[in-house]
């Protein structure tokens, strides 16, 4: 497959048309793509099937960034997302970063790390040691659970012991490591970690609670780079002023918290559209975030020897192809198929690449421009929408609204009165 993410003028075009002209930049026949369209997506029967007490459903726009090149390749990016300006801005940084040879990624593995809770140890220290020479056994309890996995090259490989002081005691913490190639992996390593408890507490002498995954993934880090044209960004200025908001969120907990919502806008438009653990990627980088001990950015901007913008960005991404909403949910398979990915780590390195360009699209936004004006330009067609407008006058009244600089429900209200001659009172 060889995708062309340059598709110049998407914005100009019906949503029939985008997704004709997106088919055809993925090389996919527009079938493929048939479930991104209302009437042929979840249905309420499988909605029924996935989650309880099912009673509707509740659509959000599925949009299209372009311009992505990631480790040499082109992609097309599914981003499920409500809120304005996000999909067109990383586009737009993705192009300023094409130039220069798009995103590069690296990805230190499919681990996930499940959590054995020991209560009421006598000793410890000596529990701790007892478990550790255990290891062979505990690996190989596991690893009787996921036979599948095991096969394909997967399965539990390690174990870490930690004797952790909280206020209700001395506690011993055990970490089951697990390789769980392209699945999101809860499952699995759940399963794993409620079978070795009883043989962990007799070990220890004492007895288990919690067995569970945490999503604080730091073994499945993903990591994205792009250079970011100079001139394309606004000049030297604003390069130097991206690099001081950055240096701004590194060291300011209150700054870092709306940086990395930044962030989080690209990468949960992904993870959504595409049936993966929302809430658990979100937390996992906020943990991620938090690692030193004080909360900080995620990503950092740097000037290179030409006067070009570096951006880097380390996240863990807890993301899988395997079961899940991303089997059962039509949207999602169609979007993954508009990916073209075929491995948790291309999924992830695709997230990593889309939250770095959105990032940086916010920054530039701030450092250029100011937040309001590229934001509410856009926001305002949903401002249009909302005071009644029909789909062929909400262009006229946003553009009336954005000109006046009063982007609000109540003058968009006034302004569509006057364009159907009603007047102001009507």
């Amino acid at each position: 497959m060889s995708i062309n993410s340059r598709i110049s003028g998407l914005r100009d075009h019906t949503p029939d048309e985008r997704l004709a002209l997106v088919a055809q930049g993925a090389e996919l026949d527009a079938d493929a793509l048939g479930a991104l369209r209302p009437d042929s997506g979840l249905s309420l029967a499988q909605a029924d099937h996935m989650v309880e007490n099912v009673v509707g459903l509740i659509a959000v726009p599925v949009g299209v960034a372009t311009n992505f090149t990631i480790d040499g390749r082109d992609r097309l990016i599914p981003m499920a997302t409500e809120e304005p300006s996000v999909v067109a801005a990383a586009s737009n940084a993705a192009r300023m970063a094409r130039g220069h040879g798009g995103f590069t990624t690296s990805y230190t593995g499919d681990v996930m790390i499940a959590q054995i809770q020991v209560l009421d140890a006598i000793d410890p220290h000596g529990a701790r040691f007892a478990l550790l020479e255990a290891k062979d056994e505990l690996l190989e309890l596991a690893n009787q659970q996921d036979p599948m996995l095991v096969s394909l090259g997967g399965g539990a490989f390690d174990i870490s012991v930690r004797v952790l002081p909280t206020r209700a005691g001395v506690q011993v913490i055990v970490h089951l490591h697990v390789d769980v190639r392209d699945a999101m992996g809860a499952n699995a390593v759940n399963t794993m970690a409620e079978a070795i408890a009883p043989r962990i507490a007799e070990l220890a002498g004492s007895r288990t609670l919690l067995r569970i995954l945490t999503n604080k993934a730091e073994l499945r880090l993903t990591r994205a780079r792009a250079v970011f044209d100079a001139e394309l960004l606004g000049g030297p200025q604003v390069v130097d002023d991206i690099v001081a908001a950055s240096a701004f969120a590194e060291a300011d907990p209150y700054r870092a918290a709306t940086h990395n919502k930044g962030i989080m806008n690209g990468i949960t438009a992904v993870v959504l559209a595409t049936g993966n653990d929302t809430r658990a990627v979100e937390s996992g980088c906020h943990s991620h975030a938090a690692r030193a001990g004080g909360y900080t950015a995620l990503s950092q901007f740097e000037k290179d020897a030409d006067g070009n913008l570096v951006g880097t960005l380390e996240v863990p991404l807890a993301v899988g192809l395997v079961g899940g909403a991303t089997r059962a949910h039509p949207t999602a398979q169609a979007s993954v198929k508009l990916l073209g990915v075929e491995t948790a780590r291309e999924l992830a390195s695709v997230i990593a690449a889309v939250g770095l360009a959105q990032n940086l699209a916010a920054c530039r936004a701030l450092a250029a421009e100011g937040i309001q004006r590229g934001h509410m330009t856009l926001h305002a067609r949903t401002i249009a929408a909302s005071a009644g407008a029909d789909v062929d006058e909400i262009g006229a009244v946003a553009a009336r609204i954005v000109a006046d600089r009063r982007i609000r429900v109540e003058y968009a209200r006034e302004v569509l009165a006057e364009l159907r001659g009603g007047g102001a009172g009507a």
